[in-house]
């Protein structure tokens, strides 16, 4: 089981909140349960952000299936709302007033550029990165404040995660600047479809053959 971290958190006054409410219809399986680093997917991401925040929260709706995190779970309070919903209830349950919100299916977070993220929170309601694709929600640091603007969008019908901005301050983080401590913008990249996870597993295949190899090198010289 996975415990949370004892150790004193990077950032005080945060929670590091992991979405896990996807239907993960295009993977045909629970995209957060597939095997990774040992574990499962959502368990290599709980165990990246616990040494970063006060305390990881899971936002799902099938709680039981996450039981071996060890970890507060949450549910929507807009029930059947997507991702929006998802994001209110990591904001309205959190004991922080900021939440750094990621989804269950981003494998190459980069621990510099949450800091990066995380740093800034002070400056607006909502710091959030762009890429090559535009803004990215599900990866950026969201204030309490933000609460009011969440509720009325979802309570009109509004589900896209970016509704809600245009009643909030924000920060915009440009691409440009992640590059300096993430040169791909891998951060941002998740796992969709089998082929995604397959050309994960690969990549990592790779990255321990190399591994290897440096090392017979490093004890024949």
């Amino acid at each position: 089981m996975t415990t949370a971290s004892t150790t004193t958190p990077a950032f005080s006054g945060v929670t590091g909140v992991i979405l896990a409410g996807g239907k993960s219809s295009r993977m045909g399986s629970n995209k957060a349960l597939l095997p990774h680093r040992g574990g499962r997917f959502i368990e290599a991401i709980y165990r990246q952000l616990s040494p970063l925040f006060e305390e990881v929260l899971v936002v799902t709706n099938t709680p039981e299936q996450y039981a071996f995190l060890g970890c507060r779970m949450v549910a929507d309070l807009y029930q059947g709302a997507g991702a929006l919903a998802g994001l209110h209830a990591g904001l309205f349950h959190s004991r922080t007033p900021h939440i750094f919100a990621v989804a269950c299916d981003m494998p190459y977070l980069n621990d510099d550029v949450i800091r990066t993220l995380v740093a800034r929170r002070g400056q607006s309601d909502v710091i959030i990165p762009e890429s090559e694709n535009g803004p990215e929600p599900l990866h950026a640091v969201y204030c309490r404040s933000c609460l009011p603007a969440m509720e009325t969008a979802l309570q009109t019908g509004k589900r896209r995660l970016i509704s809600f901005l245009p009643e909030v301050r924000v920060t915009t983080i440009p691409g440009e600047t992640i590059r300096f401590v993430d040169p791909a913008l891998d951060s941002f990249r998740n796992i969709n479809t089998p082929a995604d996870y397959y050309d994960l597993r690969d990549g990592e295949r790779v990255e321990r053959k190399m591994t290897v190899d440096d090392r017979r090198v490093a004890t024949q010289t």
